[in-house]
């Protein structure tokens, strides 16, 4: 989780970067913006940090030929963090290196802030770390202030809605080695162009630790028993419903996940066993995110995907039937006479 009650803002600079595909160029400030005003301080603290509570997913930042440092980003970050480039200047490459990125004619040009932050926590741990933000939405905000017995109307046409971050990461100073530890918002990312934020700017990936092996494992097996299974069995819903519970129930109880366990224990057939492998191979060369023969389970990226496994059978409009327990305490059958479907379902006691 990520904390920034006791984040200060040490240094600030804010820039002007265009659209190159429309002619539009940046406007590179020659200083940092002095922040003196408390009240601004904590109104930007909220803009820029508070997108980020919430989110899971840590990233690295990563280069395709594998060598870090043709990453601008984490070579500027580097030289920044090691004292080998001052603020103002890091910033200027910052804002450059993003005109360079901002390629597709649908992206819109606006401000860029570069932050330098001290005391942000991310798992535990409190860190320095660098903000680029990005604010491209404007919208007309009224002001109303009292005037000599009656009330003054005004507004501001292209205003700043600070409850709205348009794109922003964070960097945190550690594990330099592995890319850092990157947090990304990207609130406008709706269309194709939009992902150059991640992928031609930032130049990211998400790491691939046991909170999100755990989460990609369970989505990839969920698609597997929806899909993947119907070629070659004839499972009814309650028979996936039942393999669903088992394998969620499988990552309740256990902390490490083992591959060889999973398969005897949750699939318990050698046939969808070897399936499933190839199924999770094909996610696993996509994504480059392999989940080998073992990792630990994260209890949050549990808690996280139980909520998308739904055990629900719907008939028709009538009936809802939430299935938690064993499978062979449902049967399914045909009602000749009524000529309709119809499940028996056995209990002990009535709550």
């Amino acid at each position: 989780m990520f904390y920034h009650t006791d984040a200060t803002i040490e240094q600030l600079a804010i820039h002007r970067v265009g659209n190159k595909q429309n002619d539009e160029f940046y406007v590179l400030s020659e200083s940092p913006f002095v922040l003196e005003d408390e009240l601004l301080a904590t109104l930007l603290m909220h803009y820029f940090l508070s997108p980020f509570a919430k989110l899971n997913e840590v990233y690295r930042l990563f280069h395709s030929s594998e060598t870090l440092a043709l990453n601008e980003i984490y070579h500027f970050c580097k030289s920044f963090f090691e004292g080998e480039l001052d603020f103002q200047a890091f910033g200027q490459q910052i804002g450059k290196h993003l005109f360079e990125a901002s390629n597709h004619p649908n992206i819109k040009g606006g401000e860029l802030y570069v932050v330098q932050l001290r005391d942000v926590q991310l798992e535990g741990e409190v860190h320095d770390a660098i903000g680029i933000f990005k604010s491209e939405t404007k919208e007309p905000f009224l002001k109303v202030s009292p005037a000599q017995g009656m009330f003054h109307l005004g507004y501001e046409q292209e205003a700043i809605n600070i409850n709205k971050l348009d794109k922003g990461c964070l960097i945190i100073n550690t594990e330099s080695d592995q890319g850092y530890k990157v947090l990304v918002v990207d609130q406008t990312n709706r269309q194709q162009e939009a992902v150059y934020w991640k992928d031609d700017f930032l130049g990211v990936r998400v790491r691939n630790d046991g909170f999100n092996k755990t989460g990609n494992f369970l989505k990839v097996y969920k698609q597997f028993v929806n899909e993947g299974l119907d070629d070659a069995f004839e499972l009814e819903r309650t028979d996936k419903i039942d393999l669903l519970n088992r394998s969620m129930d499988y990552f309740k109880e256990h902390e490490t996940f083992k591959k060889q366990e999973f398969e005897e224990e949750v699939l318990g057939n050698p046939k969808a066993a070897t399936l499933f492998d190839s199924y999770r191979q094909q996610f696993e060369t996509d994504y480059e995110s392999p989940f080998g023969e073992q990792f630990d389970i994260s209890s949050g990226a549990v808690k996280k995907a139980q909520a998308t496994y739904k055990s629900v059978l719907k008939l028709d409009k009538n009936f809802h039937i939430y299935v938690h327990g064993k499978r062979e305490y449902i049967e399914k059958g045909y009602d000749d006479e009524k000529g309709m479907n119809y499940y028996k379902v056995y209990f002990k006691e009535e709550h």
